[in-house]
């Protein structure tokens, strides 16, 4: 088996972006050119997640609008997986709608329950450009449709309603991390 480097350990740590920041709510566009910089960014982009003990991390979460998400999740049988996708297209969700807490590294020290499909299939490519299919279940496939979200220009705040909304933007305006709070 070749060696194969532990993904992020050559990547720099970048500041992630916080919730109400616009690139946060701007669908992100696609790569279009498979270079040593997209394979750098995703480098960082793994440093950074693993830095701020997360499971998955999207472009727009570290000041890039690109459509790249890195992941490094476990589902609900504690299978790990591990990966990136570049210009990821979500083919499938199904299976069961489950309410689930949910965090996110630009939302921090926050959480709550949302509302997720227990399975997702997802396509994209490799930074070398390679076509690649990734089935989630459970928590990971939670992880999948969460970081696709923030590619469109979405967090799990939007998909949250009613009292649990009010209750979560309630604290967000407390947070300290909010420039406004």
């Amino acid at each position: 088996m070749p060696h194969r480097s532990i993904p992020g350990t050559r990547g720099r740590v970048r500041p992630v972006t916080v919730h109400g920041a616009p690139s946060l709510h701007t669908p992100c566009t696609d790569v279009t050119a498979f270079t040593p910089e997209l394979a750098a960014l995703v480098e960082d982009m793994f440093a950074t997640m693993y830095a701020a003990e997360g499971v998955g991390l999207a472009a727009n979460q570290v000041g890039e609008s690109l459509r790249v998400f890195v992941y490094d999740c476990p589902d609900d049988e504690d299978v790990q997986h591990r990966g990136h996708l570049v210009n990821p297209r979500l083919i499938s969700t199904g299976g069961l709608v489950i309410r689930g807490p949910e965090g996110c590294l630009s939302l921090p020290g926050l959480e709550a329950g949302t509302e997720r499909y227990d399975e997702t299939v997802v396509e994209g490519f490799t930074v070398t450009g390679e076509r690649i299919r990734v089935e989630g279940t459970g928590f990971f496939a939670r992880c999948l449709q969460h970081e696709m979200d923030h590619l469109a220009g979405k967090t799990y705040a939007d998909r949250v309603e009613g009292r649990r909304r009010r209750k979560l933007m309630k604290q967000v305006s407390k947070a300290p991390w909010n420039r406004g709070g």
